[in-house]
C-alpha cells in the first residue's frame, strides 16, 4: 500500500500548539520556496545548504547565492546554515555508479549523504526536527527519500537520551501542487532555475 507522506506530515505538525525547530536541507532556492511557505507557521526554520553533488563549483555558488537572496527577500524570519563545498564526499559515494540514470542507485546514495549530514548537524545543534526540500520535485521518489530519513532518525537516536533525540519530518511536498507553487514563487522573485539536479553524471545520462 502506498504511503501518503503528505497526510502523515500534516498529522505530525497538527500535534502541537507552539512552533518546533527544524533544520531543513535545501537543494536550491526554487525548491525551498513552496516548502518554506508550507512549514513557516509550524516551525522556526533554518535552511541548510549542503549539496556536495553540485558541479562545477561556479554552479554550486550560483545556486547558493540564489538561496541566500531568496531568504533575504522573502520577508520570513528564516535562518541559514552554510557548509563548505564537499565535492570529494560525493565523488566517493558515486564511484562505480557514474552511468546510472537519474533516480537510480547513485541518486539514492546522494540523498543519504545529504540527509545524514543534515541529521548530524540537527542533533549537534539541538533541533527538534530535520527534513529536506527534495520531495517537492516530481522527479524524485518521496518514498525512497522518506525511508532514508526515517532510517537515519533511528540510527541517530540509538542510545541517546530523550532530550538528545531528533525527528525526521516525513513529507511529499509535491502534493497539493507544491511543485507548481514553487515555480510560481520562483518566477515572482526571478530566481535562477537550473536545468539539471546537480551532478554532471546525471546531466549527461538524464536523456539516455
Amino acid at each position: 500500500m502506498k504511503i501518503d507522506y503528505n497526510r502523515l506530515m500534516e498529522e505530525e505538525v497538527g500535534k502541537w500548539q507552539e512552533k518546533k525547530t527544524i533544520l531543513l536541507h535545501s537543494c536550491c532556492g526554487p525548491c525551498s520556496t513552496a516548502v518554506i511557505e508550507r512549514l513557516k507557521d509550524f516551525f522556526d526554520i533554518t535552511i541548510l545548504y549542503y549539496n556536495p553533488n553540485i558541479e562545477p563549483l561556479e554552479e554550486y555558488e550560483k545556486r547558493k547565492q540564489e538561496q541566500i537572496r531568496y531568504l533575504k527577500e522573502c520577508g520570513d524570519p528564516i535562518s541559514f546554515m552554510d557548509c563548505d563545498y564537499d565535492h570529494e564526499s560525493f565523488l566517493k559515494i558515486a564511484k562505480g555508479l557514474e552511468q546510472e540514470k537519474e533516480g537510480g542507485a547513485r541518486c539514492h546514495k546522494c540523498y543519504y549523504l545529504r540527509l545524514e549530514h543534515t541529521a548530524r548537524l540537527a542533533q549537534e545543534h539541538h533541533f527538534d526536527y530535520f527534513g529536506t526540500t527534495l520531495t517537492v520535485s516530481p522527479y524524485k521518489d518521496a518514498g525512497v527519500i522518506n525511508k532514508i530519513g526515517l532510517n537515519l532518525e533511528q540510527v541517530m537516536n540509538a542510545n541517546k537520551k530523550d532530550e538528545e533525540k531528533i525527528i525526521f519530518l516525513v513529507s511529499d511536498f509535491k502534493k497539493k501542487d507544491g511543485y507548481k507553487r514553487s515555480i510560481e514563487i520562483s518566477k515572482e522573485y526571478g530566481l535562477y532555475r537550473q536545468e539539471y539536479c546537480g551532478c554532471l553524471y546525471g546531466k549527461e545520462n538524464q536523456n539516455e
